[in-house]
């Protein structure tokens, strides 16, 4: 609790141990009078203040103004009948408890967003002449070495280049369980060095670093309001000067019309109508709760490591009904790795030993993932001769026999008959596939391709349970690669081999179509940016998407876990559930108690709980929007 909040607190205590405790002194008139104000201003003087101030600047017609005038009238009334001071007192005592219920609400929802802001470094090591140096993050050049140490925050994105440990990611994404790393692997800024020491070399500048970026999208997302917020704004400025006209006239119209008529005007039964009336039209459940519910949704996403980057992409993400995704990076690892070895004649571990030392020089990304498959290729072989041929493959002489390592044209060079894999067929691998040979003679095929993230299944099966109608692919991978991926995952609709121009007219083509609904795009890469600009929310992979398409997104993912979707949808959903409730709920018993208002049915308490009772019930299930573990 802040200072501000215990000060609130203890005038709120104070004002009712004096409103109740003055009920039981015998004095009347003046004195009376005097007595009731001591709480009065003691519980209400900055509303007094606030009211003054915007009648100074011309701004008058706000829910303090509407108290001060409730409360004075009040004051006034009760004097000239002779009546009891305690209903105005009531008024604005039950006002600022609402106040203090929204205060804390906000102050609980901001410490939500505090945590997510402790990822800020503060400092970065610095190694010079063999001792370590504190600097200021933002001092630190791209390709810089920086050393962390155990329990300090890794302040800028680099690659290990010496070091292994555990990162706690969970301030990034949501997740308890720690990512071990070790030497040659990328790490973010923001995570927490938990055991080793680690040796960095920086990829970016702290400016364009992942916490950096994350802070800017969390401090930024206020900015972007939703439908519902713009419309409470519109209705609270017509709304408000609406029901103050309304009050004089219901003041002053009936008495006035009851006195032509010859009658006894009553003038104190309708101005006390009017000032009851004035209480109950104060908008503050709506001007609080709906802004809040949003404030709060938005810190309830960052926890579970969902960026939102504003109420109104949360607004359109819940509206979400067609699911348009990326393959490579974004259903997939990414990462090329050997799927299925099929020897023809040498057995496996032989057909990934003469690959692995045949592409033992080569950079290739297939390369790569011969020698990851086959890690003990470092024996007492004799290499010699390697000739590598751009399109082709790679040829080297192995312990006296010509090996031969790649696509078909080079099997044909060769003079190996390549023989159909029935396997391949039966089981529609997909991917690239590495034929071998020996002398000519074919030994079999390796295949490689790009993996499916353990939770890409049943992410497009939560999406389908959330109520998302239609998921489809957009990739610039081949048909093949594409079709199997999509069948794996049961993705309704696939379309391959599209550069990026034509990813976006796809999705346009997609989000025209009848029934479509509101169209989320999920992607990762450069290429990607085009096509989540254009899609009514766009979704980025945040760990190892690119800055292109981070900045691009609505929503960012923080741990590129694909689950993660599907209970962004629902955080929304759970949030625009909230807000819509306390709109019809805070209208409709506006609504009945004004009339009952008006014709005499609801005296001042009705009023206070019209007013002051809708606005805590509201705030507090704006605050439900917080817990998002569950969801």
């Amino acid at each position: 609790m802040t200072r501000k909040q215990k000060k609130n607190l203890i005038r709120i205590i104070a004002a009712s141990i004096l409103m109740v405790g003055f009920m039981f002194v015998p004095v009347s008139g003046i004195y009376r009078l005097l007595l009731f104000l001591v709480p009065y201003f003691v519980i209400g003087y900055d509303i007094l203040i606030k009211a003054a101030k915007g009648i100074k600047n011309l701004q008058p017609f706000d829910e303090c103004f509407l108290m001060a005038v409730a409360t004075i009238g009040a004051i006034i009334v009760a004097v000239i009948e002779n009546g009891d001071y305690i209903e105005a007192i009531a008024v604005m005592l039950f006002y600022q408890v609402g106040e203090w219920f929204q205060s804390y609400a906000v102050g609980k929802s901001r410490r939500n967003i505090s945590e997510l802001m402790d990822i800020r470094p503060d400092y970065a090591n610095i190694e010079v002449d063999g001792k370590i140096e504190k600097v200021d993050p933002e001092e630190v050049e791209t390709g810089s070495v920086i050393i962390v140490q155990p329990g300090e925050k890794i302040p800028i994105d680099g690659i290990i280049m010496e070091g292994s440990s555990s990162l706690n990611t969970s301030a990034l994404t949501g997740e308890s369980l720690p990512r071990d790393v070790k030497e040659g692997d990328e790490v973010i800024s923001g995570c927490i060095n938990m055991s080793g020491v680690l040796r960095l070399k920086t990829t970016k500048q702290f400016e364009d670093s992942t916490v950096s970026k994350i802070l800017d999208l969390v401090e930024n997302a206020s900015s972007r309001k939703s439908q519902s917020e713009n419309f409470i704004s519109k209705f609270a400025r017509v709304y408000t000067p609406a029901v103050v006209f309304s009050a004089i006239a219901l003041a002053v119209f009936p008495p006035f019309i009851m006195m032509l008529s010859g009658g006894s005007a009553e003038w104190g039964t309708w101005i006390y109508r009017a000032l009851t009336f004035l209480v109950i039209s104060c908008p503050c459940a709506l001007v609080i709760s709906i802004p809040l519910s949003f404030f709060a949704g938005i810190g309830g996403a960052s926890r579970e490591g969902v960026l939102v980057k504003g109420s109104n992409c949360l607004e359109m993400l819940s509206k979400a009904k067609t699911v348009v995704f990326d393959k490579t990076g974004t259903l997939t690892k990414g990462v090329f790795e050997v799927t299925a070895v099929h020897p023809d004649v040498v057995d496996e571990k032989t057909l990934l030993h003469l690959a692995a030392h045949v592409e033992h020089y080569s950079k290739h990304p297939i390369a790569a993932s011969l020698k990851a498959a086959y890690p003990d290729e470092a024996d007492d072989c004799n290499i010699k001769d390697v000739e590598e041929t751009a399109g082709h493959g790679v040829k080297a002489v192995v312990n006296g026999d010509t090996i031969c390592v790649g696509n078909a044209k080079m099997m044909k060079a060769a003079g190996a008959d390549i023989s159909e894999c029935s396997s391949c067929i039966r089981h529609k691998h997909s991917g690239t596939t590495v034929h071998i040979s020996r002398n000519g003679e074919y030994l079999g095929h390796i295949v490689i391709s790009d993996v499916i993230k353990p939770d890409s299944e049943k992410a497009i099966s939560e999406l389908k349970k959330s109520g998302v109608k239609k998921t489809v692919i957009l990739t610039g991978d081949s048909k093949r690669a594409a079709e199997n991926t999509a069948e794996k995952l049961s993705i309704d609709e696939v379309y391959s081999e599209l550069l990026p121009a034509d990813k976006v007219q796809k999705l346009e083509k997609i989000i025209s179509e009848p029934g479509s609904g509101v169209t989320a795009f999920v992607g990762d890469g450069i290429n990607d940016a085009p096509v989540l600009s254009r899609a009514d929310v766009g979704i980025a992979m945040g760990a190892m998407g690119s800055d292109a398409a981070i900045e691009a997104a609505d929503i960012v993912l923080m741990d590129d876990n694909p689950l993660k979707i599907s209970k962004a949808i629902r955080i929304s959903r759970k949030c625009l559930r909230i807000v819509n409730q306390n709109i019809w709920f805070s209208i409709g018993i506006k609504l009945l108690c004004l009339m009952l208002g008006a014709i005499g049915l609801a005296n001042m308490w009705i009023a206070i709980f019209a007013d002051v009772g809708v606005m805590v019930i509201a705030v507090l299930n704006a605050i439900r929007a917080l817990f998002v573990k569950k969801v």
